[in-house]
């Protein structure tokens, strides 16, 4: 069958499949494909380490053209570029919000910080796109970056990338209409954010690796119902209580004295799933200090079904940790360790031992001992 038979509409879900830039060289086919490229419904402009003028060119004289009235998807990634300008970066943008834009993927990584100047550009760029629904920020190894807000009532997705920035002070997130959130956090530098309450959010990934943040404001996402989480007990503040969460992923560190493991049992009484991840950032056998709660908490009295520990080292803190919610969980079905045999000095058989032998208050648990190759 000759493609040229198939209906506008196919031919355009076809190119939308294609890069944008091969997409748009179609319009020199025929009359019939001058104009198709005009309506796709996702346009994508990136540039990495292309010392080529073209990029711009080619945007300039295309992007005007564009006819489609809602844009699904648009990543501006014009990043190591020298032949962009800013100016060319401002107009793009007007152009691409004078439509209505559902998905946003915008990197501010560039040695030319006039590409990106201030963070009050990323604000004034959202303020334009009223129906935007996902969006996706990084900002690594840009250290013009000093604040920024993101403001979007009608946001249900968010994706923040924060990397080695050395001058952020501070930054803001305002999204009542939020489900789910990524942050990711590796700024090297104290600073401040303020992440307004999200009642709606039901899934989150949490990672702050430097531990930096004053105030990360986790009271606020205190709705989900599934949490990944990789951070510092100083995020944590006392008494915060997630009475929706169901399924918890915790990251710690071995070489951090941390007591996350104890006010996240606390603060979750409808805990369901409880995978606790190690970090192996160091040679030590020690991993986290561990108090053991004054009371039994809620979770392990009356939801608790699956606990995965992985890797497992065996050591006293590690083993007085699992030995607790063995002993206290009355209705797990199912118990996973994933022994770490290269890393530590605690031999599995003995790991094994010390677990089988433990008391547990779940008769019908199934313990299952893994090894990490």
């Amino acid at each position: 069958m000759d493609i040229n038979g198939l209906p506008d509409d196919l031919l355009v879900k076809i190119l939308s499949f294609l890069p944008t830039e091969v997409a748009v060289s179609t319009c020199v086919l025929s009359k019939r494909w001058e104009f198709l490229w005009m309506w796709l419904p996702n346009l994508e402009f990136e540039s990495h380490w292309d010392p080529r003028p073209g990029l711009g060119d080619f945007i300039n004289k295309k992007l005007p053209l564009h006819r489609a009235p809602v844009i699904e998807t648009l990543r501006l990634h014009p990043n190591w570029n020298p032949h962009i300008k800013p100016e060319d970066i401002k107009r793009w943008i007007e152009i691409a919000v004078s439509r209505y834009v559902r998905e946003l993927d915008i990197s501010y990584y560039s040695e030319n910080e006039n590409l990106f100047p201030t963070g009050k550009s990323l604000q004034q760029l959202l303020s334009g796109c009223p129906v935007l629904e996902d969006l996706s920020v990084r900002f690594p190894y840009n250290d013009n970056i000093r604040e920024f807000t993101i403001s979007v009532p009608s946001l249900q997705i968010l994706s923040l990338l924060l990397h080695m920035n050395g001058n952020l002070n501070r930054y803001e997130i305002d999204t009542p209409s939020l489900k789910y959130l990524k942050l990711v956090d590796w700024n090297n530098r104290e600073h401040y954010s303020l992440i307004k309450n999200m009642p709606k959010l039901r899934e989150a990934y949490v990672d702050v690796g430097y531990s930096n943040l004053k105030n990360l404001m986790i009271g606020s996402i205190t709705s989900v119902k599934r949490l990944t989480i990789c951070s510092s007990e100083g995020s944590y503040g006392d008494g915060c209580v997630f009475k929706e969460l169901e399924q918890l992923n915790l990251c710690v560190c071995r070489n951090k004295s941390s007591n996350l493991i104890g006010k996240f049992l606390k603060g979750s009484p409808n805990l369901r799933v409880l995978d606790i991840s190690v970090m192996k950032i160091d040679n030590r056998n020690d991993m986290v200090s561990w108090n053991q709660p004054s009371s039994v908490p809620e979770c392990l009295l009356s939801s608790l079904q699956i606990f995965n520990w992985s890797p497992y080292f065996g050591t006293p803190q590690d083993r007085d940790i699992a030995v607790y919610i063995l002993k206290n969980a009355r209705y797990l079905k199912k118990t996973t360790f994933l022994a770490d045999t290269w890393d530590t000095v605690v031999p599995k058989l003995q790991m094994i031992k010390e677990l089988r032998l433990s008391p547990r208050a779940s008769s019908t648990c199934e313990l299952v001992f893994a090894e990490d190759l």
